[in-house]
């Protein structure tokens, strides 16, 4: 528990020792404390922003499991719907997502949905490739004994193939739950009225660097504290699982 909170000493002194002794002009590289008293004095601006932000993740990430389940799912269960499916997804990571950006905000507008669907573009993919393969992985002696005592496939799959598939979906779950905030703060980016990628491209035109800085730490912070309580859920659910 402590190695972590060493961690970011280290950086923040070597941040501080970088800025003091470098003498690099603070509308460049904003010194630890100036970043400090940015979010002191801006506190209730950043928090309104970040709420904004945090429901736009959290909304991103349970549209973008679900879908990218049942997509999983379908493809794992019918072959047609996999070479209807599969090229799409390989297509979509084809494409660069923040090109997607200004069009998604052409079409669903300025407010959370544009967002919402970066969001979703983003983790979709993870989530839909990590679960397939677990259902791919499934021990095939387990699937061959199950079928010898005439088990439907209705049953391989909610009592084998899903349970088997649980850690990769997790281990999907994990990578999204890291990634989904890039799809919130791009579409933020291109065009919004509030938000943390709002208030960045904002303080970055006015040359208030500060605070710039100040909502990227919220946003690091808001990052790390979703992987950390989506690791730690999952450990618990996955106790039975090896590695956890």
């Amino acid at each position: 528990m402590i190695r972590p909170f060493i961690t970011v000493a280290v950086f923040v002194a070597l941040w501080w020792a970088v800025t003091v002794f470098n003498a690099i002009p603070p509308f460049m590289l904003p010194a630890p404390q100036d970043v400090a008293a940015a979010l002191w004095a801006q506190s209730g601006y950043l928090a309104a922003n970040a709420w904004v932000t945090f429901g736009e993740i959290m909304l991103g990430l349970f549209l973008g499991t679900f879908l990218g389940g049942l997509s999983a799912l379908g493809i794992a269960a019918s072959r047609g719907l996999q070479r209807w499916l599969w090229p799409i997804l390989v297509l979509s990571q084809a494409i660069p997502v923040f090109t997607l950006a200004p069009l998604l905000v052409l079409w669903l507008g300025f407010g959370m949905a544009s967002k919402v669907a970066m969001a979703v573009l983003v983790i979709f993919f993870p989530i839909t490739a990590n679960f397939l393969d677990g259902l791919r992985r499934t021990e095939p002696g387990w699937l061959d004994l199950a079928r010898t005592m005439n088990a439907s496939p209705l049953r391989l799959l909610l009592h084998l193939r899903l349970p088997a598939a649980l850690p990769a979906f997790a281990s999907g779950l994990r990578i999204a739950a890291a990634i989904a905030p890039i799809g919130a703060v791009l579409g933020e980016w291109v065009g919004a009225s509030s938000g943390l990628g709002y208030v960045m491209i904002n303080a970055n035109a006015r040359i208030q660097t500060d605070l710039m800085f100040a909502a990227l730490v919220i946003l690091a912070a808001m990052t790390i504290g979703l992987y950390v309580i989506v690791d730690a859920v999952l450990r618990r659910l996955l106790r039975w699982a090896p590695g956890g």
